[in-house]
């Protein structure tokens, strides 16, 4: 596999990972971003731009979702990433496999809107993310998390309370946080239902 093009310098950085589709990007997926680097104390947010994205059928055109990320992923520390095109990758857990090739002395943090959550034991190879990377879930509008979740019940020992959210770059992994916010109600679905 070649080496990824990293969207910034990451040598010793807290670097939270927003995965996503972004069809389009929209205030939600930067509250997620932005709450996410203050609680954490991030150096920066790199935003995922999926190729593909298996559990949906509706993608859009991937030249269209990297430029809305690009224009939604405004301000200091946030920086927005083609790797998935680059090296032919589908899976998170490809993805983050080769982030953590390329830059190895990076302190990742996953990050994921609670809506995520819900579907997250459908990724290929959850658990191994879990296992790989610290995660950050973020409050959405209507999602919650509850001990239902297979994530939730699976990893239920390695949550740190919301007060030490700041140490999750830190953690060895598996170790999780869920963070509560302010809820923007936008969604990706209703933004394309507009138009």
């Amino acid at each position: 596999m070649k080496r990824a093009r990293l969207p910034g310098p990451a040598k010793g950085l807290a670097i939270g990972l927003l995965g996503g589709s972004f069809n389009p990007a929209h205030e939600g997926h930067l509250l997620v971003a932005e709450t996410a680097m203050k609680r954490l104390k991030l150096d920066q947010v790199w935003w995922v731009v999926a190729r593909g994205n298996p559990l949906k059928s509706d993608h859009g055109a991937y030249a269209a979702r990297l430029a809305s990320a690009r224009t939604m992923a405004r301000g200091a520390g946030m920086r927005v990433s083609d790797i998935e095109a680059q090296l032919g990758l589908t899976y998170s857990i490809d993805t983050l496999r080769a982030l953590r090739k390329a830059a190895p002395e990076t302190r990742f943090v996953w990050l994921m809107g609670a809506d995520n959550l819900a579907s997250f034991a459908r990724w290929k190879n959850w658990q191994e993310i879990a296992r790989s990377v610290p995660i950050a879930v973020i409050a959405r509008p209507g999602a919650r998390i509850t001990r239902a979740t297979a994530f939730a019940r699976k990893f239920a020992r390695d949550r740190l309370p919301e007060a030490a959210a700041a140490s999750l770059p830190y953690t060895a992994p598996p170790a999780w946080v869920y963070i509560r916010v302010r809820e923007n109600p936008l969604s990706s679905t209703a933004l394309r239902a507009r138009s």
